[in-house]
């Protein structure tokens, strides 16, 4: 099953199930962001990713610009361990994560929450790779791909027990867009995915051809 079918599968329930006072926001949010929000302002191939240096789950400082020299980074931005469709893409990539090790690709997934929720959700997804903490969004604000959640939003967040300030340090409710960006060791975004629906996400089949189609130009 593709990605895509199990995240419809994840919005048909969740149309099903949800009670009106909690899905209706949801959709406003969703339906405005995505009228008012164009991936063309978020970086583009051919630009140069922004140099950063980012904690891991455990703290452990990384250096994206460090990494890049030894690796061509395919790098993912979530919401938060709270998205059921971030954490299922978050699972899809780790399926797939031989294929990106067997080319010499390494794996980054980012967030706004703090090292200590990063750390739980590689625990719970079982993740073999790098999940690193955007604290303030600063890498998210200078790659164009943020979206400041509206105030209605908050009472719904509540009622499903999710605390933006605990998780994620502080209580904006700002969040990324869920971008995907493949990095070759020259630094240079080579390709990327923005979409401002939050249901949807690429499909890893179509990144293992990205990475494929790069390879044999020698361009990664």
């Amino acid at each position: 099953m593709s990605l895509a079918s199990q995240l419809t599968a994840i919005t048909t329930q969740f149309e099903a199930t949800a009670p009106s006072h909690v899905k209706d926001p949801i959709n406003r949010a969703n339906a405005h962001f995505q009228q008012t929000f164009s991936p063309t302002l978020a970086l583009q191939p051919g630009s140069p990713f922004p140099p950063i240096t980012l904690p891991n789950a455990l703290s452990t400082p990384i250096s994206i610009p460090t990494l890049v020299l030894i690796t061509p980074l395919l790098i993912t931005f979530y919401r938060g361990s709270w998205c059921p469709f971030c954490n299922l893409a978050l699972h899809n990539l780790q399926t797939h994560l031989p294929f990106f090790k067997s080319h010499n690709i390494t794996l980054l997934a980012i967030s706004p929450q703090l090292p200590d929720q990063s750390l739980s959700t590689v625990e719970k997804h079982e993740l073999e790779f790098e999940v690193l903490s955007d604290v303030g969004n600063v890498l998210a604000r200078k790659l164009g791909i943020l979206f400041q959640q509206p105030e209605e939003m908050r009472p719904v967040f509540e009622e499903l027990g999710h605390d933006f300030e605990k998780s994620n340090g502080d209580a904006s409710m700002e969040v990324p867009v869920p971008a995907t960006f493949l990095v070759g060791r020259d630094g240079i975004v080579k390709r990327s995915f923005v979409d401002p629906d939050w249901t949807k996400r690429v499909e890893t089949s179509m990144v293992m051809g990205w990475v494929e189609e790069l390879e044999g130009k020698g361009e990664l």
